[in-house]
């Protein structure tokens, strides 16, 4: 039997490890840390500035922030008088496309600020950044119409918008921080998923998806901010320049019409 052949038909025993592209075999006697990888599954995506082939056994997409305190009536972004409208553009289009993309086998993980009800690990600077005077309804604080704390893991102020139901098999990260990389699994999930590309959606457009995709691109990730399937409450001006330092620096964009459309010439 060949060295290929064998690897093709592992001895009896278990898989180490998630197995979408890199897992070990072990036996009772023997660890196999050679196990082949699957042929890739490439896609054409239509992206600027230049088309992208991504291999969708590498890709996941992440959906950022999508909760009820930034696109929902009665959330945080509601309560301190902001307009949450804008916020809920991703929505329809993400219905379009996370059930496409499941389809095709490409893991979906929502990424979602869902602090320690003690936050305990919350800097100063972070607290800051929602209550900046000292007073009001900042992280943790009760909401005055409905006492759901902000952004707090397991409360609904911090729950992703009913319209966008999370299916058994997508995978759930908590984040601290304007990006989902830092103090969170994100990147040592990605890693062990073997994912080497990745589609970006989600809220706020020139914040937490655009520090996201940044420290993806450094940590060496193929990035495409998918337009449509993000928004902003922020000035127009905001996702003008996201938009084109994405396309300048940091990776590609598209659309979601045309993920599907790519998806869909595969089929």
């Amino acid at each position: 039997m060949t060295t290929s052949e064998q690897h093709a038909q592992p001895a009896p025993g278990g898989q180490l490890g998630l197995g979408r592209q890199y897992a070990w075999w072990a036996t009772e006697t023997d660890v196999n840390m050679a196990m082949p990888q699957p042929t890739p599954v490439p896609v054409t995506i239509p992206c600027a500035p230049q088309n992208v082939t991504v291999d969708l056994l590498r890709t996941a997409i992440i959906v950022i922030d999508m909760q009820n305190d930034f696109c929902t009536a009665g959330g945080w972004v509601d309560h301190i008088g902001g307009d949450y409208r804008p916020d809920r553009k991703p929505i329809e289009p993400l219905r379009r496309l996370l059930p496409a993309l499941r389809k095709a086998g490409v893991p979906v993980i929502w990424v979602n600020w869902g602090n320690r009800p003690d936050l305990a690990n919350m800097p100063p600077n972070q607290i800051h950044l929602y209550k900046p005077k000292g007073t009001g309804v900042g992280l943790g604080d009760p909401l005055p119409g409905n006492g759901s704390h902000v952004l707090e893991k397991d409360s609904w102020a911090a729950a992703v918008v009913d319209e966008l139901p999370q299916e058994a098999e997508d995978i759930k990260v908590d984040k601290y921080r304007i990006s989902g990389f830092w103090d969170t699994p994100l990147d040592s999930i990605l890693r062990n998923l073997g994912v080497k590309s990745v589609l970006f959606t989600g809220v706020n457009t020139d914040q937490c998806v655009m520090h996201s995709l940044t420290d993806a691109n450094f940590l060496g990730y193929g990035c495409l901010l998918v337009e449509d399937c993000c928004a902003t409450s922020s000035p127009d001006f905001c996702t003008e320049a996201t938009i084109w330092n994405v396309k300048k620096c940091f990776g590609f964009v598209t659309a979601s019409s045309a993920i599907i459309d790519a998806l869909g010439k595969r089929a």
